[in-house]
């Protein structure tokens, strides 16, 4: 059964205007034949995401996103993971990008469930196939 969970931490957000988004994320999921048995989103502030990036990632780096695959290793097409987001980073990532913050936050959010279906972005060709893929995803919201 598919479980799709929303949290905050040290941050400001109403999670109940993210429900619309469980539908979407399943979809997603379902168009790469992959099945969600748990995502968590994680929505925090820069500091606490800065924090979890040097403590468990050792770089000491502001991100917009950190996705933790907790799924085992096996055949089974199947998603377990704790995605965190920086609320900050995404507005301004929206404003630099003259876009709606909510819109940046769909990409963000289709970005981390991108790379557990097995999206890289270490490449310019990594990059220009997960910005395709984040395009696709936000057609279908």
């Amino acid at each position: 059964m598919s479980e799709i969970y929303f949290f905050k931490e040290d941050c400001q957000i109403d999670l109940r205007k993210l429900k619309k988004y469980k539908a979407w994320l399943k979809k997603l999921a379902n168009l790469y034949s992959y099945e969600i048995l748990e995502l968590n989103y994680i929505f925090c502030s820069d500091k606490y995401l800065h924090k979890i990036n040097l403590d468990y990632l050792n770089h000491d780096t502001y991100t917009d996103i950190i996705t933790f695959d907790l799924g085992e290793e096996s055949e089974n097409k199947e998603i377990e993971s704790d995605i965190f987001i920086s609320l900050e980073r995404v507005k301004e990532n929206a404003a630099k990008l003259n876009s709606l913050w909510t819109e940046e936050l769909s990409r963000v959010m289709a970005h981390g469930l991108l790379h557990l279906v097995g999206f890289k972005d270490k490449t310019d060709s990594e990059q220009k196939e997960m910005r395709l893929a984040e395009d696709q995803a936000l057609e279908l919201l």
